[in-house]
This record gives C-alpha cells, sequence and structure tokens, in this order.
C-alpha cells in the first residue's frame, strides 16, 4: 500500500466514507471533489433506511467515475479499538482494484485522531498477500493500492507522523506473516538465518549472531542438537542484538521464540491430515524477526535481545527417541515422552541462554500445543507467567492492539508432572497425560527460565510464556481465517508483533 495524507478535496476513483450511527446527512466537506450528480446520489443513499450508519452495515454507490462506498461504524460513545481496526480491515478487503487502486478515505465528523489511525491501520494490515510461489494471473491486478488518507487541517500532521510509526509497526507484521507462509523446502533453519543476517548487513545498530550445528553441539545445546539431527537440514540459533551498544549496564527485553520450519513429530509422527500446516510451527521465530525490524523501522533507540531456536523435526535414521535422555545448556537433562514435545526441547536452551543477557525480562513464543486451541479457540493466545506485574503490562499492550491473551495457571501440581522423571530431572511429557497439557507444557519451559546471574539462591527472572498455536495462522485446512480474524485472509497473522512492540516502547 502506497499512503499520503490530504485535506479534503480531491476524490479519487472510490471513495470511502465511515459514518457513525445516526449521522442522517453527509457531513460538511464530504462530498468535495463531487460532481452535483454524484453529491445528489450519495445525499440520497445517507438519508435513507438503507444506509443507517449501524455497525457492520455497508453500502455502495454507484456514480460515474467514482464508486463510494457508504461503511457503518456503529454509535460513535460505544465505538471499541478492536471494531475500528476490524472494520478498516474489513473495508479494504472488500474493495476491488478493478474499479481502480485510487482510493481516497475521508475522516469527517466525530473522528479523532486515535481513531483515524486505528481504522488505518486495520486497512493496512489486511492488504497483504503471499504470492511468491504463484503464476502470475492476468486478471489479477498487480498495482499496489494508493490510499489517500483525508481530514481536516488540524490533524494534518500528527495524522502524517501517526500512520508512519504505524506503517512501520506493521512492516514487521508482514515480514513475520511472510516468514511463516513461506513452505518448509523454502525456509529451512539456516535460510531463516541467511536471511537474517542479510536484514542485518546494512544496519550499525543492529548484530546478528548464528550458532551453527558445529556451535551448538559446541556449546551443549542438545535441546536443539536432538530435535534437528534426524534432518539433513540441520538446527541452528539465531541471535539478534538492537543497539548493542546501548544499556550495557542495564537489564533489557530478551524475546525468545520458537522455530520449527517443519514438524513431522519426528518418530512420534504426526497424521497426515493436516500435517501441511506444520510449516507454522516456526511462528514465535518469525514474530521474534518481525518485532526487531518494527522496532529497528521505528528508530526505537534501547538495546533489544531476540533469540530464534530453529530446527526441523523429522524422522530420520539419527533421530532422537521416545524413551531417549538428552542433555540441554542448562546442564539439566529431557527425558523423552515424545518427540513430538520438541518446541519445548528447543526453548529450553533459547530460555537459558537469554539469562546470559541478564535480562530484564524473558517472554517466549511458541506454537506449542493443540490443546491450547481446545481451551481458546484462534482467538485467544495462552498466557503463563511467574510476575504479576510483567503479565499486567503485557495484557494492557495486548488490549490495546486486539490482539487478546488469557493468563493461564502455572502451579506447583504442573510442575511436578513435569519433574517427576526417575531417569532424567525433566520429562518432556506430562505423568498427568493430556488434561491441561498446555498448563503442563508451560510448566516444563518454567523449569528452564534462569534466576538473575544463575544464582541458585536467587530471584527468577520474570517470564511470559505466550503459547500462539490457536492465534498464529487461522482456522481450518485452508488457514481461510476472516470468520475469525478479518486483519488477515488467509495463512499468518504475525500476532503479537504489535503487542511487543507497544510493551518495550512505552514501558522503559
Amino acid at each position: 500500500m502506497k499512503w499520503k495524507i490530504n485535506e479534503i478535496n480531491k476524490v479519487g476513483m472510490q471513495l470511502v466514507l465511515p459514518l457513525f450511527e445516526g449521522v442522517g446527512k453527509a457531513p460538511n466537506n464530504s462530498l468535495n471533489g463531487l460532481n452535483r450528480k454524484q453529491r445528489s446520489l450519495i445525499r440520497a443513499a445517507i438519508s435513507s433506511k438503507d444506509f443507517e450508519g449501524k455497525k457492520g452495515q455497508r453500502l455502495s454507490v454507484w456514480t460515474e467515475g467514482c464508486r463510494v462506498l457508504l461503511v457503518g461504524m456503529g454509535k460513535k460513545e460505544k465505538i471499541t479499538g478492536k471494531l475500528i481496526r476490524n472494520t478498516g480491515a474489513r473495508t479494504i478487503g472488500i474493495l476491488s482494484k478493478k474499479k481502480g487502486v485510487e482510493i481516497t478515505v475521508r475522516f469527517t465528523s466525530g473522528w479523532n485522531l486515535e481513531n483515524m489511525l486505528i481504522f488505518s491501520e486495520g486497512m493496512m494490515l489486511r492488504d497483504y498477500s503471499f504470492d511468491e510461489h504463484k503464476k502470475s494471473n492476468e486478471e489479477e491486478i498487480s498495482d499496489p493500492w494508493n490510499v489517500d488518507f483525508q481530514a481536516n487541517n488540524r490533524y494534518q500532521e500528527s495524522l502524517e507522523i501517526g500512520l508512519k510509526r504505524i506503517n512501520s509497526i506493521v512492516g514487521g507484521v508482514h515480514l513475520a506473516r511472510d516468514l511463516g507462509n513461506e513452505p518448509a523446502n523454502i525456509l529451512y533453519p539456516m535460510e531463516f538465518a541467511n536471511r537474517a543476517i542479510k536484514w542485518a548487513k546494512d544496519k550499525n545498530n543492529v548484530r546478528v549472531e548464528v550458532y551453527d550445528w558445529a556451535k551448538l553441539q559446541e556449546l551443549g545445546m542438545g535441546g536443539l542438537v536432538n530435535v534437528g539431527k534426524g534432518s539433513d537440514r540441520k538446527p541452528c540459533m539465531v541471535l539478534f542484538t538492537l543497539n548493542p551498544d546501548k544499556d550495557v549496564d542495564i537489564r533489557r527485553p530478551c524475546i525468545v521464540g520458537k522455530g520449527i520450519t517443519f514438524d513431522t513429530g519426528g518418530i512420534s509422527i504426526k497424521p497426515t491430515n493436516g500435517m501441511w500446516d506444520m510449516k507454522y510451527d516456526m511462528c514465535g521465530a518469525a514474530t521474534v524477526f518481525g518485532l526487531m525490524e518494527a522496532l529497528w523501522s521505528t528508530g526505537y533507540k534501547k538495546r533489544v535481545n531476540g533469540i530464534a531456536c530453529l530446527a526441523e523435526n523429522m524422522p530420520g535414521s539419527g533421530a532422537y527417541r521416545p524413551g531417549d535422555v538428552i542433555p540441554t545448556y542448562s546442564g539439566k537433562t529431557i527425558e523423552i515422552f515424545s518427540t513430538d514435545a520438541e518446541g519445548r526441547n528447543v526453548l529450553a536452551d533459547g530460555l537459558w541462554k537469554a539469562g546470559e543477557f541478564n535480562p530484564e525480562y524473558i517472554i517466549d513464543l511458541a506454537t506449542l500445543t493443540g490443546a491450547v486451541v481446545v481451551a481458546l479457540g484462534n482467538q485467544i493466545t495462552g498466557m503463563w507467567s511467574n510476575n504479576n506485574s510483567l503479565q499486567k503490562k503485557f495484557k494492557n499492550a495486548a488490549k490495546i492492539e486486539g490482539e487478546s491473551v488469557w493468563r493461564m495457571p502455572l502451579n506447583s501440581d504442573f510442575e511436578k508432572y513435569m519433574t517427576d522423571s526417575a531417569f532424567a530431572d525433566v520429562r518432556n511429557g506430562s505423568a498427568g497425560g493430556r488434561a491441561g497439557s498446555s498448563n503442563s507444557a508451560a510448566a516444563f519451559l518454567k523449569q528452564f527460565v534462569p534466576n538473575y546471574n544463575f544464582d541458585k539462591e536467587g530471584e527468577q527472572i520474570p517470564w511470559i510464556h505466550l503459547d500462539i498455536a490457536g492465534t498464529a495462522w487461522g482456522p481450518g485446512g485452508k488457514a481461510r481465517s476472516e470468520a475469525s480474524n478479518p486483519l488477515f485472509k488467509y495463512g499468518t497473522s504475525g500476532v503479537h508483533v504489535k503487542t511487543l512492540h507497544r510493551m518495550i516502547t512505552e514501558n522503559d
């Protein structure tokens, strides 16, 4: 999408008028740039019973030279950020490029700056497609949308500044989506690493370091090594640092992402049905990369660390087995109940590594369990935390960004399930079976969250675990998601890039 800011004057080939319920007549200046006939038709439409501005209501007015779309926003006093954002997304979703790519969006009566920005953000988020591997269709129009956001003069400068920032953040979301949507034969662990290196190459305030197969073995990162050793495409760890020379004596955030570029389940192989979605099992790592892009693009000046734990889980002759006992970077050992519980194994190494940055807090993201989808569906991310203050900050940021989270239990019963192995320090399957398995998975991860300075008697680093298995991509075999999330049409969502960006930048 190409966009610009203008006063309410000229009009493009398609005009969008978002109006509140009860408007009754065309607001002042809303019909500027239209001829008499066009104005008459729109006035008649707005004053008719066919359009009352109710929530979700839309009415197209076909005039010569300009299609006009009236968009109902509902009652102004009941408007929410989520409604505004989703309406913006649905608006861009129903427009047709065959009617022209020049769009004018006019914010008139009742619109303040904050709501203008949210509506525009929804349009930018929905304006996404992934067609890298499709043959061009002559009937499809590949030209980008050219959107002219128009408002009264007093909003011009602030609107432009705000949209520049939003566009940068949305760029991070789209990067995360691109990574998630790539097929596993194209995007494998070292390819992810290579893209990170290329991304950082011309940025003097970004550092990317890669721990390859040899380095992982040297460091004893047995979680990553064992999960990935059944594949010809070996695992790696990618370490991002934004502004590495800043705040060297100050604790700063570290974000850790699960990056299983394809998950067969290993020897505990998954059923065929739905396995094609397992290219999405690296969406946690994709969010880490997208977040780094968003922070860099918005000019964030403080240090932030990110870790992507990347592997391909395959049932090769060298693959690890159920019953194996594997070492980890922490020194703790894991008894393997299931090779399909691989995400927690790689995160064990990533969480412990995060402790070496002496972080203010650690947040990990992982498409970890199917159980969280059963519990919370495709609309809400499961959240576990050892720190009340930290989880409240994240929850507040998520609410503003329209990326819902729900705190789940993290208690001693679940921890006992994961630590009562007769053969190792921790088991990667619960003695309690499938019941509460999202909670037991979080309890497993907690065992690998270090204390400050790795002091055995010290305080554990504040930590959040986010299970994004339900929110990272759309429901259904074809991943068509608009019914549950209008911000993206298909594939991956880039979930929590926006939330993390807000939390980091607004809680310094």
